[in-house]
């Protein structure tokens, strides 16, 4: 997406709100490439639990830092290939419309869209892939999160594509069989988003 956010008005967000952009970050990041040497030694060096999360997310993310401890930049990188790229089709689409029952992709990629347009967000110029990859969803999520957006807003866009779109792809990964590295890296994306719907549905209460 165009632009770097930053947080409303100049003010420093409160560290829980900035470990969430931060997660919204890396998820966004291992999905759009496979991790490069730098990026799996920032893994590795993070000790203890992601903004101090405990249970599933804890676990999954203890997880992903001792796969990412034995891995290889070139293994990962034809992993990722195989999974997401492929020859002719991928095992595994990343674009997020395709698991969103009730649209046709095309419908849910215009509302996508829509929403982008008002937010002043739009697709680099440079970019190939389209607004609904993972990644790009992620990356609207670590905006509305720096700008300091309201939480019905951060809820009506996580409900309508984070959630409904990025869980059915996470389960997708972890169920291929080409999936080694990726599958710790959707347990943890997956812990994630489980722990965000949460907190919304607790705004409600």
């Amino acid at each position: 997406m165009s632009g770097e956010p930053q947080p409303a008005g100049g003010s420093a967000l409160v560290p829980e709100e900035m470990a969430r952009a931060n997660l919204y970050a890396l998820v966004g990041r291992l999905f759009y490439d496979a991790p490069d040497s730098i990026l799996l030694a920032e893994i590795c060096r993070e000790e203890g639990e992601p903004a101090g999360e405990v249970g599933a997310v804890g676990v999954a993310w203890s997880a992903l830092r001792g796969a990412a401890r034995s891995a290889y930049p070139a293994v990962l990188k034809q992993e990722y290939d195989t999974l997401f790229v492929g020859v002719g089709r991928a095992q595994v689409t990343p674009y997020t419309s395709h698991y969103i029952p009730g649209n046709s992709p095309d419908r849910q990629l215009v509302r996508l869209r829509e929403l982008l347009a008002q937010w002043g967000l739009a697709r680099r110029s440079a970019a190939f892939e389209v607004e609904d990859h993972v990644s790009g969803i992620c990356d609207v999520m670590r905006f509305l999160v720096l700008e300091s957006r309201p939480d019905e807003e951060q809820r009506l866009f996580f409900n309508e594509f984070a959630y409904a779109g990025c869980i059915p792809f996470f389960d997708s990964v972890t169920g291929s069989v080409s999936a080694v590295f990726y599958r710790h890296v959707a347990d943890f994306a997956r812990a994630f988003f489980e722990l965000e719907k949460t907190a919304f549905e607790m705004q409600d209460l």
